[in-house]
Formats: structure tokens, sequence, C-alpha cells
């Protein structure tokens, strides 16, 4: 579909969008790393969770679950909705705890957790580990989501676009830092929603209706592609959803569901103006990136399935679907929605990644604070080398996004990377005699498990068994054969994190943390619950019993508002 004038126009007033945060950004003020990389510590909870939203809407984010329901039905999204129980054990468990933590990253936390040279060096290998290799293949996967956009609505040589997406969000970022990513983000957040909304009306309506969307599917499908339910999906492996359900949740380091909570969702609870708003942040994340966005991806997607039956590359059949039914105007809007996702998502990445270069490693270990004449000399010298980093580091990214072609394929290559280190990441706050070494055996054993199962050809879910089964040996291993962390380490950790539970009794002086574990862990299970309610409830009312879907949604409000009220 050709752009119209008003496409264009609707196009021309996001840019100009950002060009006004970042003018307002650049007169705020970036005068410390606080305010670069984390908006001064003092946002509100719904800014702070309506960012954490956006930024986990990446371009790639509809493409890949086209690419699941096209290839495992409905259910496959379970691949990903696994991570809501790592992400609303975050909100009552882990939010508070990183709030207290108040360190800058996640990185600068180990130091404060570990002591010594091994905590040193864990903190500096870690954040390049992570700003690299991790980093660069996320903004990898997520830039070949946006090509394959552009590429069908636009005809366009996919990398001229891509070149130019890139200049300008690395030069938006570089000015506005982490205030302007999280102030767009909630302007996008609306901007995307509306966007996919429409796509999912105007597509279902393209082929008559819901009804006439459920008989073709049944024509065209050998299963029940509906189903939400993948122990009883032919296309799905039970050991792949007991994978999913069972340990992919806790088990892998994945953007945007980090076992505790870390990346770049903890440097939004970092950035929140207090534990409260922190927690209440993470749980408006949680309830909108499973319950309220996926439904109108996924009509989408069962649409495509529908109209583009000989497709060869499902992913595809999303943008298609933007160029097959789109009215002008609103054809626009969507380009925006995905313009705005892409933004959302790379400008937290190289915010995010620059971070560990700058604060984990440039500041901590090649130009240190007391170097300088003065803090507000140095702190200026770190936002400065900071936006020179974010700018290099999105060079590096255009550099990766080369050598992929699906975004699925992203996903499954970070997993099987980082299997196995999750459960140290979830205990390390519970259990005191996990020290540096741990981690790092973690991390090592994971990297080399991952590579020998990819030279092996164990396949996805085998890969992922194998190298978690290894890793948590063997950082267990190495936990007890090496000395604990000092009393003087773990006391001061207590004493200023103070973690739930009595795995920390011997090192508390008498101090006593007043948060419960028992009530929680129940918040925790409501929560999920309510999730469960509102993603079958939408489901019950497009193709089922509407009255049974009304019923679920009204259980999943009830469920959230008690949950929202002990926050």
């Amino acid at each position: 579909m050709p752009f119209e004038n008003l496409d264009y126009v609707v196009i021309a007033g996001y840019v100009v969008l950002l060009i006004v945060v970042a003018w307002i950004a650049k007169k705020r003020g970036q005068q410390s790393l606080d305010d670069y990389f984390a908006g001064g510590k003092d946002l509100p909870w719904w800014l702070v969770g309506v960012s954490m939203v956006a930024t986990t809407f990446a371009a790639d984010t509809p493409l890949a679950i086209t690419g699941l329901v096209a290839s495992q039905g409905v259910a496959g999204n379970w691949f990903w909705w696994s991570w809501m129980i790592s992400g609303v054990i975050t909100v009552f468990i882990y939010a508070k705890l990183w709030k207290r933590a108040d360190v800058l990253t996640d990185c600068e936390f180990i130091e404060l957790r570990y002591g010594g040279k091994p905590a040193s060096f864990l903190r500096g290998f870690r954040a390049l580990y992570f700003a690299f290799p991790f980093n660069c293949v996320i903004m990898g996967w997520v830039t070949v989501g946006m090509a394959k956009v552009m590429s069908v609505i636009t005809g366009a040589d996919q990398w001229q676009i891509i070149l130019i997406l890139y200049a300008m969000t690395a030069i938006y970022i570089a000015i506005s830092g982490l205030w302007g990513v999280v102030v767009t983000d909630f302007i996008q957040f609306f901007i995307a929603m509306i966007g996919s909304i429409a796509l999912a009306f105007f597509a279902v309506d393209h082929v008559g209706g819901l009804d006439a969307l459920q008989t073709q599917l049944t024509a065209i499908s050998d299963f029940d592609i509906l189903s939400l339910n993948p122990f009883t999906n032919p296309k799905i492996m039970l050991t792949t959803a007991l994978i999913w359900v069972g340990m992919a949740w806790w088990a892998a380091w994945y953007p945007g569901a980090e076992p505790g909570g870390g990346g770049y969702i903890a440097q939004r609870m970092f950035s929140a103006k207090d534990e409260r708003n922190a927690v209440g942040g993470t749980l408006l994340f949680n309830i909108a990136n499973y319950a309220i966005r996926p439904w109108p991806w996924i009509l989408v997607a069962l649409v495509s399935l529908v109209v583009f039956p000989e497709l060869t590359d499902k992913e595809a059949g999303y943008p298609m679907m933007m160029a097959e039914v789109l009215p002008v105007g609103w054809f626009g809007l969507l380009c925006v929605a995905f313009l705005s996702a892409f933004v959302s998502t790379i400008s937290t990445q190289l915010n995010w990644g620059t971070s560990y270069v700058i604060n984990d490693f440039y500041a901590r270990f090649i130009k240190k604070e007391e170097e300088f004449e003065s803090r507000e000399k140095a702190q200026k010298h770190y936002v400065f080398i900071s936006r020179l980093a974010t700018i290099a580091m999105a060079g590096i990214a255009i550099v990766v996004s080369y050598y992929f072609d699906s975004v699925k394929g992203g996903w499954e290559f970070i997993l099987s990377l980082s299997a196995g280190i999750g459960g140290v990441m979830l205990l390390r706050w519970f259990w005191w005699r996990i020290n540096a070494w741990s981690e790092i055996t973690a991390m090592i054993v994971a990297f080399i498990g991952a590579l020998i199962a990819k030279y092996f050809e164990f396949g996805f879910e085998n890969g992922m068994i194998f190298t978690t089964s290894i890793s948590t040996i063997a950082w267990l291993i190495a936990t007890f054969v090496t000395k604990p962390e000092s009393d003087e380490t773990l006391t001061a950790f207590f004493a200023q994190v103070r973690p739930m539970g009595k795995g920390w009794k011997p090192f508390s002086n008498g101090i006593i943390s007043h948060d419960s574990l028992k009530p929680a862990l129940i918040n925790v299970v409501i929560s999920l619950m309510s999730i469960l309610f509102f993603l079958y409830g939408m489901g019950e009312i497009f193709f089922g019993d509407w009255i049974a879907g009304v019923c679920f949604i009204i259980g999943g409000s009830i469920a959230v508002w008690k949950v929202a009220r002990s926050v």
C-alpha cells in the first residue's frame, strides 16, 4: 500500500514529538550518571510501569508472535507467557530489595552483595558480557523485525532505512538520557496499543468477522489452533511445554524477564522515587505485558494464516496484513506504532548497555572518580563519555543485525546462552552462602554448555535442559569449594537491603526485615491467576462463550484490585 499525504503527516508528527522531548530533556539537565541513566531516581510508578511495557513492545514482538501462532497455534505463546512467573515474583519479592540496594545498575549491585577481587572481576566481566554480546544480539533481532516491516510496507531498501533509524535513535538517546526514554515510552505505548487494536479490528473485519475467522481456521488447520493449553497441543511436545512452564522462567536470563528482575527492569526500579513506586510500576508492567497486550497481536496472526496461507516467512504475515487492510491515516499510524516500538526498545537497550560500560567498567576500572578535581567534573565527564559510547554501541548493533534472519532464533539464542544462571540470581538474595564465584562459574559453564549443545545439535529444548543442568551443578560445587563472603560484607548487605526469610539470621545483628515471605507468595499466586483469567477471558469472548469470558475478566479484575491494595 503506498503512503498518502495523511500518512506522511502522522509520521512527521511523531518525529517532531521526539525532537521536542529531546529538547526538554536537554533543558532539564543531565548533570550526573543518576540523571542520565536513572532519570534522577524520582519517577512515579505509572511512568515506570508504562515505560517497562513500552520497552518490551519491540518492532520484532508481533512478528515473533505471528511465527509462534503459525507453527504451534495460540498455545505457542507459552514460550514467553511462562516468563510471567518470574515477572510477578519480582513484583512482590525483589522490587523492594532492588530499590533498597540504591545502585545505578544491577552490575554495581554485585559489589554490594559480594566483596574482594572476585566481586570486582565479576562486576567488570558481567558489565561487558551483557553490554556487548547479549545487548547487541537483542538489538540485532529487534532490527531484523523492523527491517521486515520496512521491507514489506515501503518496498525500500531495508538497510538504508535501518541506518537512518539507528542514527536518529542514537542521537536522540545520547541527548535525552533515560528521562527522555521514559517520557516517550509513555506516549509510544498508547500509540502502539491503539495501532495494534485498530489493525486487529480491520484484519478480523477483512475475513468477515470472528465467527468466519474461526470457521476458516478450522478448515486449514489439523489441530485446535485456538487452544491455550500447551499440554494437549500436538504441535508442542510435552517436554517443550514442561520446559516453558517449569524451567524457562527461572533458569535463563532474558531481557524484561530476568529471574529476580535484572537488566533494564532493574534500571526502571532504580529510577522510581521510592519502594512503593518501584513495586507499583513493576506490577503495572506485568499486568499490561501479559494480560492486556497479547490478543490484538494474536488476532492479526490468525488472520494472516487465512489471508496468506502459502507464505513461507510466517513472521512477515503481520506487516503484510498492515499493507493489506489498513485505510489511509491508519496505515501511517501503524507505521508510527512500529517506529515508536523500535525507538523505544533500541533507546532503552542503548541507554542500559551504555550504563554498564560507563558505570561498571569505565568509571570503575579505567578512570575513577577520585582522579578528578571534583565529583561535579567527574560526573560531567562520565555523561559526555556516555553519549559517545551510546553512538558507538549503536554502530556495533547495526553490524550484529546483519547476521540475523529470524526473530525467534534470536530469542532462543539468548535463552540458550544464559541457561542455568537464573538460579543463582534468584537465590543470592536469600542464601548467604552464595558468593562471587557462584555467579562467575554459572556464567562461564552456561556459555560452554550452549556451545556444546549447538555443536552436537541438541535442539533448543534438549540444549536448555543440558546447559541448565551442568551450569547449576557447576555453580553449586563452586559455592561449596570456595570461601563464603566475609562477615563484614554479608552484615552490611543485610543492613542495607533487609531481604526477607530466615537465611540471613546470622548476619542480621538484631535488625528485623519487616517484609514477610508468606503474604508475598500469596500475592504472587493471586496475580498469576488474574493474568490467566484475563487471557482466557478474552479468548472466550472472541471464540467461545462470551458470558464465561466476561466472568473470567471480572474475576481477574477483582484479583488485581486485591493485590494492588497491598502494594
